[in-house]
């Protein structure tokens, strides 16, 4: 997990020391389509789109043109397959294409949100899980070693491995004999 600089947000509690969680990976904006095949898709559908639905239309005006100012009627029929045809071809692709660049956008915005919202929900999962472990004297309680039963290692309050323990006791400074948690490392 990546994390932010450590500034604190307008209006946050965390104080100035306290480094934000990130979800989404940090992109550098040296090369911003660098692996990024999505938005490089999203822009070639764009402009492919963009240049067939104008020239659909071009050929379809050529076409007609040429339907108009040709009197013999076997000539107005390639004018009208190759110009009518071809051209509406052109500009229903090009259509599609540039209604399939519409929704790799929106997809993208919703992927982006989807990662703020991920990051604020880290964040306020770290204020609450903070403001839960400390006592109303500012100790921090998830700190405290502990031992489960008779154990004989300690652990955070917090670590997994006994999170779901009832008899949790405390150890004192005097911890002989005891071994540290190699997942919690208290």
């Amino acid at each position: 997990m990546t994390t932010l600089p450590a500034t604190p947000a307008s209006g946050s509690r965390l104080g100035s020391g306290t480094a934000l969680p990130r979800a989404g990976a940090s992109r550098s904006g040296a090369a911003p389509l660098k692996d990024d095949h999505s938005q490089l898709f999203q822009r070639m559908l764009f402009w492919v789109g963009a240049t067939l639905l104008p020239l659909g239309l071009v050929v379809i005006l050529l076409g007609w043109y040429g339907v108009a100012n040709t009197p013999f009627g076997f000539d107005q029929q390639s004018y009208i397959i190759s110009g009518g045809f071809g051209g509406l071809a052109l500009t229903f692709v090009g259509g599609f294409l540039y209604f399939g660049a519409w929704l790799a956008r929106i997809a993208e915005d919703n992927r982006d949100a989807q990662r703020r919202l991920a990051d604020t929900l880290l964040v306020l999962a770290d204020v609450t899980s903070r403001a839960a472990s400390t006592t109303s004297d500012g100790l921090d309680v998830s700190a405290l070693p502990v031992t489960a039963g008779d154990g004989t290692t300690i652990h955070r309050r917090d670590c997994a491995l006994i999170a779901h323990r009832d008899d949790l006791r405390a150890v004192g400074e005097d911890n002989g004999g005891l071994t540290a948690c190699r997942v919690c490392r208290p």
